[in-house]
């Protein structure tokens, strides 16, 4: 796919995966580390300023522990925060999904926005939070590999323009 169709005027569906299989080759399992990359770097952060707060408390004789109190909505914010600079930003990929060479794109192929990126990571929880098993099978039965909030959404998470060439060049 040239960058023209890549990146140009929308189309249905940019991705198309019986004429381009290798935007969606190995995927879902990228995904999944993607995710657990993303959570370490989410969580490390919250878990040095609890920490922080615990040793903080005693140094204050009780009194810093009211901090904790903190913690909740600040892994909120931090999250969103993460998902909508990083997923929302100019690559469309996280720093776990720029790791496993794959980038989340709009169904017709248009980057990401902060807006919608945001959206995506709260549709995920909400809907893990409900249909747990269902939104990751829903993956295995599509030829986009699309989750239950991608199809919500319109969204479509595939391999990098560069790892699809490599995969190109390799069935060759």
């Amino acid at each position: 796919m040239s960058d023209a169709q890549y990146y140009g005027e929308p189309r249905p569906y940019a991705f198309v995966p019986l004429t381009e299989p290798e935007y969606f080759d190995g995927v879902l399992g990228r995904r999944f580390v993607a995710f657990l990359i993303d959570a370490v770097l989410i969580c490390a952060p919250i878990g040095a300023a609890a920490v922080f707060i615990f040793v903080f408390g005693f140094l204050t004789f009780g009194f810093g522990w009211f901090l904790f109190s903190l913690l909740s909505p600040g892994f909120v914010i931090w999250a969103l925060a993460y998902t909508g600079l990083t997923l929302g930003g100019p690559r469309s990929a996280t720093l776990g999904m720029r790791a496993m060479g794959i980038e989340m794109r709009q169904s017709y192929g248009a980057p990401m926005y902060t807006l919608l990126a945001v959206l995506s990571v709260v549709l995920f929880w909400v809907s893990m939070s409900v249909l747990t098993p269902l939104v990751v099978v829903v993956g295995l039965f599509n030829a986009r590999k699309r989750l239950l909030h991608d199809l919500i959404l319109g969204t479509v998470v595939t391999n990098t323009k560069e790892r699809a060439a490599g995969l190109r060049r390799y069935r060759r």
